[in-house]
């Protein structure tokens, strides 16, 4: 059984690494703009301070998903790193660490959250429509043809 739980540091910091290294390196766009190594660099500071975090989907012997909350502003924060792996996909896991994420924003007590989406992610596209986002402002550099912002009203 795979249970949504929050990333604990240090002790969860290689296996969060380990497994957006892993999204990004599965990308079907290149993602070198956002200066990775630099936010790995920092990553456990500036996702387990108040307001930010890291769920991961655990399976017991692996961790079969990740998402990121990162704090913008008192009123919103962003959605960053939605990944499931290859294996544990068809189990509806994107979906439960969407809502389980936007639950965490809501309980910090943020009012909208944001993310941005490639124009290839096609279920992640429909996941955040059904979910209820709709095209936003951007809060952050993509320039990534055909890449979306979305946000959502908490």
């Amino acid at each position: 059984m795979t249970i949504i739980r929050k990333a604990a540091f240090p002790t969860d910091g290689p296996t969060v690494l380990s497994i957006w290294r892993e999204f990004i390196a599965n990308s079907p766009v290149n993602l070198d703009y956002q200066n990775n190594e630099v936010e790995f660099a920092t990553f456990a500071e500036k996702y387990a301070a108040p307001g930010d975090c890291v769920l991961l989907a655990d399976a017991g012997d692996v961790i079969e998903g990740c998402i990121a909350m990162r704090h913008v502003s008192a009123a919103i924060c962003e959605m960053k790193r939605l990944y499931v792996r290859p294996a544990a996909r068809g189990k509806h896991l994107g979906r439960a660490l969407a809502e389980h994420l936007i639950a965490e924003a809501r309980a910090a007590g943020y009012r909208e959250m944001r993310l941005d989406v490639q124009a290839k992610f096609l279920s992640a596209r429909k996941l955040y429509a059904d979910l209820g986002f709709v095209p936003a402002e951007p809060i952050s550099f993509n320039p990534v043809e055909g890449a979306s912002f979305l946000g959502l009203h908490l």
